[in-house]
């Protein structure tokens, strides 16, 4: 038994090299990650993080280092579901979701980190193992750009390995999203995999309106069309609107996916790590996907994530997010010829450069 000695955390706020833009959330000029060390009685340390799109990085890393040591000190850090569990319970009432949830994900993340070292198992190993190479797509937030900016943009993300590509939708007028759409899709071809991203935009008459505009351009999904609390308004417009419908990176629990795949309203579910509460409830919605014959795909955190899809026989494509850590980290994930390959080191494989996060901590 490896009992928990202390929790380690940071909370750093990194400056983004160009401003990025989505229809919801607008401009982001920077994001923060929060950082949590498990350290146990031996010696060994696993690592988790969450992030925001730079807000709130402040009251996720009050939780991750005032409340959660005192609740799991000295407890077995391998019983990852049990202390999953103690800790959900311990905070509810005050919490039950948003920074709570994030906080809870990163040391979820973390327990399975060290879990695989302990084991000496990559960590897709580790949950079951199914294949290392995932397919991945370039998840672009780009709402600002043109068409020729977009494609641009695009040809450089073929470059660097994709063979798939997300891109924003949810301007002002309808016509603009179609234009940029149907460029993409002239320039790209009729077979080449492209998603499109609303991002909460819309109603969900208008949502309905623009899938219905978007279907002659053949995208994969539609992503977030309205906000994700109306379940039936999913429903509505995956029935109305004619195309598959992805969701899921705002749900914070595994019974909020429950809802929506049970109305029928997404046809990808899209849990992300770092905010569905960790690997451990990922895993149940992907397994309960499974279940209702779905592909399951992802949102963020992208180095943690391609092990959750590679050891899943449902999975779909992985996001290679907007947000990467590429700078940040001593071996940033690979991609060859449009898939991410799961790497074999022993945990998650994510070595923090801790000393190049040192000048942009904003816990101090």
């Amino acid at each position: 038994m490896a009992k928990i000695d202390r929790l380690e955390t940071g909370l750093y706020r990194l400056p983004l090299a160009e401003v990025l833009v989505d229809a919801m959330h607008g401009a982001h000029h920077a994001f923060e990650i929060i950082t949590v060390t498990v350290h146990d009685v031996e010696g060994a340390q696993g690592v988790g993080y969450t992030f925001t799109g730079g807000r709130n990085g402040g009251a996720i890393h009050d939780v991750v280092s005032r409340e959660i040591p005192d609740i799991v000190a000295g407890q077995d850090a391998d019983l990852v579901e049990y202390l999953w569990q103690r800790v959900w319970w311990a905070t509810h009432y005050g919490g039950k979701g948003g920074p709570t949830v994030l906080a809870l994900s990163a040391f979820d993340m973390a327990l399975w980190d060290l879990k695989a070292k302990r084991a000496g198992l990559p960590l897709w190993r580790l949950l079951g193992g199914f294949d290392p190479a995932v397919p991945c797509y370039a998840g672009g937030i780009d709402l600002h750009l043109g068409p020729e900016e977009l494609i641009d943009q695009s040809e450089r993300n073929l470059e660097r390995g994709f063979r798939a590509l997300k891109m924003k939708v949810g301007r002002e007028n309808l016509s603009e999203d179609v234009a940029k759409l149907a460029a993409m899709r002239g320039h790209f071809g009729d077979s080449f995999p492209l998603m499109i991203d609303a991002n909460m935009k819309w109603s969900v008459d208008e949502a309905i309106r623009a899938a219905r505009a978007f279907r002659p351009y053949d995208p994969v999904w539609l992503e977030e069309p309205i906000i994700p609390d109306d379940v039936q308004g999913h429903a509505r417009v995956a029935r109305e609107g004619g195309l598959p419908i992805a969701s899921g990176e705002n749900m914070r629990t595994l019974w909020e996916f429950k809802q929506a795949i049970a109305a029928g309203g997404v046809s990808f579910p899209e849990p992300d790590v770092t905010n569905c509460g960790g690997i451990t409830p990922f895993m149940k919605i992907a397994h309960l996907a499974e279940a209702f014959n779905l592909p399951v795909t992802s949102h963020g955190a992208h180095d943690v994530t391609v092990h959750l899809l590679a050891a899943l026989p449902n999975r779909s494509y992985l996001e290679a997010h907007g947000f990467g850590l590429d700078e940040f980290v001593e071996e940033p994930m690979r991609i060859v010829e449009g898939n991410a390959l799961a790497p074999d080191r022993p945990g998650h494989g994510i070595v923090f450069d801790w000393n190049g996060l040192a000048g942009l901590r904003a816990d101090r």
